[in-house]
Order: C-alpha cells, then sequence, then structure tokens
C-alpha cells in the first residue's frame, strides 16, 4: 500500500481527490484539524497490523550482515524476516527505547516515524513533523550520529522527509567536504509517465536537478527504469557481500586414492588458508572432514591476538533425533542462506544396514540448496565420491552454474589428480578471488 492509498479515506472525509494531492503530511493535518486524531490512529492501525507480504527486497537486506537499520515505515516486515534469519534484534521505537540496550543483538532497527503499535505517537501530521525535533530529539541524535558515522544505502524514500532534511543540513555544515558517500535508488523520469512531452522535459530537468542537489549531501544516486530492477542490484551485492563466507561441505568414510592422512592434512590446511585470506567458514562439522577443517581455521584465527571465532567461523553439529532429516534440512538452508560460495569435498558414508560405502546424500541436498541460493560451488573433483558427481553437473552446465565462461580452464584443474595439497589451496584461492567480482 501506497501512501496516497492509504489516506484515501482521509482525503474523501474532506471532499478532496487523493490524486490530485501531493503534500499529504499537510493533508493529514487537515483531517486531524478538521475531525481530531481517532480515525487517522485507526486507519494506521488496521492497515499496518494486517498480515503484511515481505518482498524480496526484505528478505535480502534481512540476509545481509547489516547491524543498523532506519525506516520510515509504521509495519514490521524488516523485523520478521531479521527474525526469521534467526537474529536478534533490538527495535528503537519510542525514545525510551534509546536508553536501553539488547545483549547480544545481530542489529538494530530504528523506526523514526513510530510504529503500528503506537498510531497515537506515529508521524504522519505537520505538527508531528514540526514537533519532531522537541518530542523525539534523540532519534535526530542518534540518525546524524549514524549518518557521520556509516554509510546509507536510501531505498524508496523520496527525500521530501523535513527530519531528514534538517539533519542531513546539520550533518553538511559539520563536516563539509568530510561528509561520508551515501547512495539511493531514484526511478528515472520515462515519457511514458506524462500526457506530454512539455510535462516530460520539465520532470525530466526537475529530476536532474534534484540529483545534483542531493550531491551537497554526498548522496550518489543510482538510477533505475523500473523499480524492479532494484531487487537484481541488492542480489548482485549479496552475492559480492556473501562471497567472503564460504561453506564447505565434506563427509567421508573412507578416502580413496587421497588417503585419510592427506584428507585430514589438506582439510586442516584450507581451514588456515581461508581463515588467512580474510574469509569466513560455515561448515555443518562433516564426517571425517568437519574436525580437521575446523582445527586449522581455529588455530589461524587464534593466531590474532585480535581474533573472534564467532565472527570467523560457524559451525554446526547435526541434531540427532527422530524428525533429523527435517532439521538437518533446516540447518542445510540456514547455513548455505549466509554464504556465496560452496566447496565440497569427497561425499561418501557408511551405510547402516549394508554396511558398504555409499554416496552421500547430504552432500547432493547442500548443492541443490546453493543453487537456489545463488551460491557458486567449486566441487575439488579430484576428492572423488559425490563431489566428481557434482563436478560433472557443474561442468555440463557451467554457465547456469558458475555464471563466467572464463573460468572454465580454472575449474578443469580441480580434477587434475597430479596436484599436491598446497597446489589444489593455491588454485582454490584464485577460484574464490575471481568469484568475488563475478
Amino acid at each position: 500500500m501506497n501512501w496516497k492509498e492509504l489516506l484515501l479515506e482521509i482525503a474523501e472525509d474532506l471532499s478532496l481527490d487523493i490524486d490530485a494531492e501531493s503534500d499529504l503530511i499537510s493533508l493529514a493535518q487537515y483531517h486531524v484539524n478538521e475531525r481530531g486524531r481517532s480515525k487517522l490512529n485507526r486507519i494506521i492501525m488496521e492497515e499496518f497490523t494486517r498480515e503484511g507480504v515481505a518482498t524480496d527486497n526484505h528478505n535480502i537486506l534481512a540476509n545481509l550482515p547489516i547491524q543498523t537499520y532506519w525506516t520510515t515505515n509504521y509495519d514490521s516486515l524488516i523485523e520478521d524476516c531479521l527474525r526469521q534469519q534467526g537474529r536478534r534484534i533490538d527495535v528503537k521505537i519510542t525514545k525510551e527505547n534509546l536508553a536501553l540496550t539488547l545483549p547480544n543483538r545481530h542489529a538494530t532497527v530504528y523506526k523514526m516515524h513510530g510504529d503500528k503499535s503506537f498510531p497515537n505517537d506515529a508521524v504522519i501530521t505537520r505538527d508531528d513533523y514540526e514537533g519532531y525535533n522537541q518530542i523525539r530529539q534523540p532519534f535526530t541524535i542518534a540518525l546524524q550520529g549514524d549518518l557521520i558515522s556509516k554509510t546509507f544505502l536510501f531505498i524508496g524514500f523520496s527525500f521530501d522527509d523535513p527530519n531528514l532534511q534538517y539533519i542531513l543540513s546539520r550533518v553538511r555544515i559539520l563536516l563539509g567536504e568530510n561528509q561520508r558517500d551515501h547512495y539511493c535508488f531514484m526511478r528515472k523520469v520515462a515519457k511514458s509517465q506524462f500526457t506530454n512531452d512539455e510535462k516530460y522535459q520539465h520532470a525530466s530537468v526537475l529530476q536532474e536537478l534534484r540529483i545534483k542537489d542531493l550531491r551537497r549531501y554526498r548522496i550518489h544516486v543510482v538510477l533505475v527504469d523500473e523499480y524492479e530492477e532494484i531487487t537484481e542490484i541488492l542480489r548482485i551485492l549479496a552475492g559480492i557481500v556473501l562471497r567472503t563466507n564460504v561453506f564447505v561441505s565434506g563427509s567421508a568414510h573412507e578416502y580413496g586414492l587421497w588417503g585419510e592422512e592427506r584428507a585430514f592434512n589438506f582439510a586442516n590446511e584450507l581451514g588456515k588458508v581461508l581463515i588467512q585470506h580474510g574469509y569466513n567458514i560455515v561448515t555443518g562439522f562433516g564426517l571425517g572432514i568437519g574436525s580437521s577443517l575446523m582445527s586449522g581455521a581455529l588455530e589461524e584465527i587464534y593466531r590474532n591476538p585480535h581474533g573472534i571465532v564467532e565472527d570467523r567461523l560457524l559451525a554446526r553439529p547435526f541434531p540427532q533425533s527422530n524428525n533429523s532429516k527435517e532439521l538437518w534440512t533446516r540447518y542445510r538452508n540456514d547455513m548455505i542462506s549466509k554464504v556465496g560460495i560452496a566447496i565440497f569435498i569427497f561425499g561418501n558414508k557408511k551405510d547402516h544396514i549394508s554396511g558398504e560405502t555409499v554416496p552421500a546424500s547430504g552432500m547432493v541436498e547442500e548443492f541443490n540448496i546453493a543453487f537456489e541460493n545463488n551460491v557458486i560451488p567449486i566441487p575439488i573433483a579430484t576428492t572423488g565420491y559425490t563431489t566428481k558427481e557434482l563436478w560433472g553437473k557443474v561442468k555440463e552446465n557451467f554457465d547456469l552454474y558458475v555464471h563466467d565462461k572464463s573460468l572454465f580452464p580454472l575449474y578443469e584443474k580441480l580434477e587434475n589428480e597430479v596436484l599436491d595439497n598446497k597446489q589444489l589451496i593455491e588454485l582454490i584461492l584464485v577460484i574464490i578471488k575471481k568469484l568475488e567480482s563475478v
């Protein structure tokens, strides 16, 4: 629902045509002047407590390692998406909330215009905006501090908000040319939106002037033809960010021509080198591989006196219960949603009934989940078993899985059995570094 739809009933009460109104803040104020605040509160409560549907944008933003979110919306969609990602969030709705800090929080959500739960305090009328710096001054101070110290990406924001204009101007006066860079999306003016060329030309010139004016606040505009393009841009951004997180899928009851010692040394060294080069590791603690991988990663993390294990290594042993299969799928989805690259090693297990070595069905599931999440796979084909089969899939549809034909010669080397551990790990690093720009 957009603002004109929200205030349609309000405009009708005043015998006004909502489509002819551009100053919706004043429209809300006129209604309060004539009828009081109760109907406006009821509309906010009813409309924003209906079960809303989160967009792809909400889900992508919630999955990114963002620690601070500012919103002028009254709904709880971003908070709901963050909680679904298992993130502990500190929601700031009132000025009193700002004085309290939730322990072990993963992210903070500032609702600078209030929340559907408190419609009487929602910022919507001219009175609300004029009294904002008096009544909600702690939000002004907090936002000013974040604009100074953090880089913002504005999405779905018109910059007509008088509160933000005031805060941006304060930051500009304080810092001058030393302001941080910020970014925003803006839909490009299209001829199809206007009834004649004169109106189109006017809107085009006005938009260009607005873009130049935003540069005073170091806000750089990213123009899109359609709003749907924003989702694709966010997906690309998420891919780049998440490719510093590497999922390692590996399980082995037997090690084929490699032998146990080489396999353990390889996993250990891989864990070390990934951490050493700034990558974070996510793993499910796979049979025969997980402990060696973690040992190498931990050794490298603790080599740095400021290393924090929780920031660099996420390892989740799979739960054992009657409902373990369903839980394992949820675990896999949760882990893989946090990464941009997945490495596959070996992939076999002992069948509990026959006692024979069989392919690792869990690795196949992880490969499929990775594909669904646009995670790029790196199957180390020379380790054999399920991983070799997965390499066959990637090889057959390389563009589909990796998206860059130029990397194919490097991937082919992953099935070269002559390479020793050091050469193989160096090759993996080269591939990962190239994937960061894909």
